[in-house]
């Protein structure tokens, strides 16, 4: 009877250890998710400051190009000292690394074929699809980090101004008159004088 006893006791005390392992291995695997969604938070939020510092340079560069016609750099190398300048001008620190897909950034190619862009290699999931600056709208949405493409975009030219690049308009000649006519100016008697009511418009009377 007391041996029985002291085997029911023993299983239940097994039971028992086997419940408490059981949870903890359960609490650690949710530690441990927990703390990887963290760091993989804190990745994403570097990825974004550092794509950023990418196309701030990029840009730089870009408007820093002499003449009319812009120019992306050739190379990621050029912004930590563009050759075109004779004095030393950088638009980058330094080049920073992935900081989730490894060393190397994808390139996003330029019209002119320099660089315009840079994106992360990696093809993990974000964590992040909504909620971003203005400046990285575009991101919404994307369904992997290699998705995430930090370009410079030109601004469009406003109103009566071109576009970077573009050749200056001719002046426009004006239009030619007959002989012994002349143009007039706002002011001059040289208008069409307003009709009387019903009347047709009559000529200016250039007498006075």
């Amino acid at each position: 009877m007391v041996a029985r006893r002291r085997l029911r006791a023993a299983g239940f005390t097994y039971l028992t250890a086997l419940f408490v392992v059981a949870v903890l291995a359960g609490g650690l695997a949710l530690a441990g998710t927990w703390w990887e969604q963290i760091a993989q938070r804190e990745r994403e939020a570097e990825l974004l400051f550092i794509g950023h510092q990418y196309r701030r340079a990029i840009g730089l560069y870009y408007d820093s190009t002499p003449g009319a016609t812009k120019r992306y750099p050739p190379s990621l190398e050029d912004l930590l000292k563009d050759p075109r300048q004779p004095a030393t001008q950088r638009y980058l620190r330094r080049l920073y690394p992935d900081p989730l897909g490894g060393k190397e950034w994808g390139i996003v190619k330029g019209s002119d074929g320099g660089v315009a862009g840079v994106f992360s290699l990696s093809e993990a999931k974000p964590i992040k699809v909504a909620g971003f600056k203005v400046r990285d709208a575009a991101l919404e949405g994307a369904q992997k980090y290699a998705d995430w493409k930090f370009m410079h975009t030109p601004a469009a030219a406003g109103p009566g101004k071109p576009a970077a690049g573009a050749a200056p308009m001719a002046p426009v000649a004006p239009p030619a008159l007959p002989p012994g006519s002349s143009m007039s100016t706002p002011g001059s008697s040289g208008f069409l004088q307003p009709p009387a009511d019903g009347a047709p418009p009559r000529e200016p009377d250039n007498n006075h």
